[in-house]
């Protein structure tokens, strides 16, 4: 006779195989373009070849610097499905005004060429290697004021850091259009078409990785709507779910909350992925000190080749960090 906790046992192994195998994701050939990527043309002709340092657990990884060393350095986070290239216009004009040296690392799994593209060992992996890059600039520049910023989901892993266990090792930071949460009132749905998530996939690893059963978090949990005629070979169009995990905060409020430090956020009145108006709410309420500024009629992609969010961003450095 079949016992009550082995029946249990097979349902559960069923419910779960049923939704590690589920992908509810929609065939991204056939979603509508998220984002004007021609923004970005003449974005990266600034990019300086990148550099090397290596991180706690030996592996080698790549950021590009602009600028002298200064009184601060500002690390610049890209966002999801690129690598830092296509900050390289902001890092320069910031870098250009003399206020911070400018670092935008290539986040593990992605780049020209990493180790596993969209892919990282653990969900805290991505805090560590930000915390060893951080380690690194403090030995070249130990009495500089070391700010941390990101774009998108560069923001949020931003705002991660500052809820873990790094947080205070930060004196500032810098969201532009910060990615929170899937739910958060922020976000569009799927981000606006940018990101299509295996739904029942993310659910049950989830589960397991809430019972402490981590060994299936390589596999695919999202993708993104990047269209064919803008891929140019170092793109990452698909993320684990342990990146996917270890890219945004692990609960937006609580992570806001820990943002003790000087914090400016930027976002554009037309961004395609989140909803303007939303940010001074949810930050209002979880991080009043934070400065929120809404810039009227600029895209996602906008926020990090316009003119003048150059200016805001160092007014804020002089202002608030210095």
């Amino acid at each position: 006779m079949v016992s009550r906790r082995a029946t249990c046992s097979v349902s559960l192994g069923l419910w779960v195989f049923a939704l590690l195998g589920c992908s509810s994701s929609s065939d991204t050939a056939n979603v509508q373009g998220t984002y004007d990527w021609d923004e970005l043309i003449g974005a990266t002709v600034h990019a300086p070849p990148t550099e090397r340092f290596q991180t706690r657990d030996g592996s080698t990884l790549f950021y590009r610097s602009y600028g002298e060393q200064s009184s601060i350095d500002l690390i610049l986070l890209h966002g999801s499905g690129t690598d830092s290239s296509y900050l390289s216009s902001l890092a320069t004009r910031i870098s250009d005004s003399g206020i911070a040296r400018v670092w935008t690392p290539d986040v593990r799994g992605h780049g020209s060429s990493p180790e596993r593209r969209g892919d990282i060992d653990y969900i805290g992996q991505l805090e560590d290697d930000l915390a060893d890059l951080s380690s690194f600039i403090r030995s070249m520049n130990p009495r500089g004021v070391l700010v941390i910023g990101g774009h998108s989901s560069g923001g949020g892993l931003a705002i991660r850091f500052a809820g873990g266990s790094y947080g205070s090792s930060a004196d500032g930071y810098l969201l532009l259009a910060p990615f929170l949460q899937y739910d958060a009132p922020t976000v569009r749905p799927d981000a606006g078409g940018w990101a299509i998530p295996k739904t029942g996939r993310i659910i049950g690893l989830t589960f397991l990785s809430s019972i402490g059963i981590h060994s299936l978090n390589y596999l695919t949990a999202l993708e993104f709507n990047l269209p064919p005629a803008h891929r140019l070979g170092n793109e990452t169009l698909s993320y684990s779910y342990r990146l996917m995990m270890g890219f945004n905060p692990r609960h937006y409020e609580s992570d806001l909350q820990a943002l003790e430090k000087p914090t400016l956020v930027l976002v554009g009145t037309d961004d395609e992925s989140f909803y303007a108006d939303k940010f001074p709410v949810v930050f209002g309420s979880f991080a009043p000190h934070a400065s929120v500024k809404s810039i009227p009629g600029v895209t996602h992609f906008g926020l990090v080749v316009e003119l003048g969010v150059t200016q805001f961003v160092v007014e804020w450095l002089e202002r608030s960090v210095l």
